[in-house]
């Protein structure tokens, strides 16, 4: 479970875009290059929208194929919204489709995340498919998944709290994450409240490289020379 961050710490980081943050995390070297995101297979649905951060409420789902016996619904059962207000808020549903094919029917809807912004939620994640995306954006809920589909098909919740991984990004139960329009990263708790103060400083030495690169007497000289002097991220 994450580490309680204040509501401060948390906005100054959501103010972030991703690239900037990814960057600002990589001079820790606290994990590898390519670890701590998801892979492209995941889309943000809803780019115009701001970023969103929140601790992972995580959820392994099956349903592309009819049960062996009984009938499989999701739409009658609450006792998962306990485990969703366990977690701190602000929160973001993670859902792993584990289906034998991934993405064929769909958990979040519009009823669902009415619900799920009714508990706190403030963003959704998910290897598989979404649904009523255009009622979903008009309630401001930002979406990141690999597919869309038209039915939830046989879907259903079979754990709740465990590890999971979409395309890539391992999430454990209250891991902090960050999501906007390039994607959906983790944070390190330890890492914190270091990330803003280092994101400005990278900043200001993009832009003065940017500045250099674009001056009407753009020398390669210079910029060379700047380049070598402050590395960038």
């Amino acid at each position: 479970m994450s580490a309680a961050h204040s509501a401060e710490q948390l906005e100054a980081l959501r103010r972030l875009d991703s690239c900037t943050l990814a960057n600002a995390i990589e001079t820790f070297h606290v994990r590898l290059r390519n670890e701590g995101f998801a892979s492209g297979a995941i889309r943000c649905l809803f780019p115009r929208l701001p970023a969103t951060i929140g601790h992972a409420v995580t959820l392994k789902i099956r349903g592309a194929s009819p049960p062996v016996t009984g009938a499989a619904t999701y739409v009658e059962s609450t006792d998962w919204w306990d485990y969703v207000l366990s977690v701190p808020a602000p929160r973001i549903i993670v859902v792993e489709d584990a289906s034998s094919e991934p993405g064929r029917g769909a958990l979040l809807g519009e009823v669902h995340v009415s619900i799920l912004r009714a508990l706190g939620c403030v963003g959704a994640v998910t290897n598989g498919a979404v649904r009523d995306v255009a009622a979903v954006e008009r309630l401001g809920f930002p979406l990141f998944a690999a597919a869309l589909s038209v039915s939830h098909s046989y879907v259903h919740i079979v754990e709740t709290g465990g590890p999971v991984e979409i395309a890539g990004l391992k999430v454990k139960s209250g891991d902090l994450l960050h999501g906007d329009l390039h994607g959906v990263q983790s944070i390190p708790d330890e890492l914190v409240a270091n990330l803003p103060a280092v994101a400005a400083q990278i900043v200001t030495r993009e832009q003065s490289l940017i500045a250099l690169a674009r001056a009407p007497n753009f020398s390669a000289e210079r910029l060379r020379a700047a380049v070598t002097r402050r590395p960038t991220a």
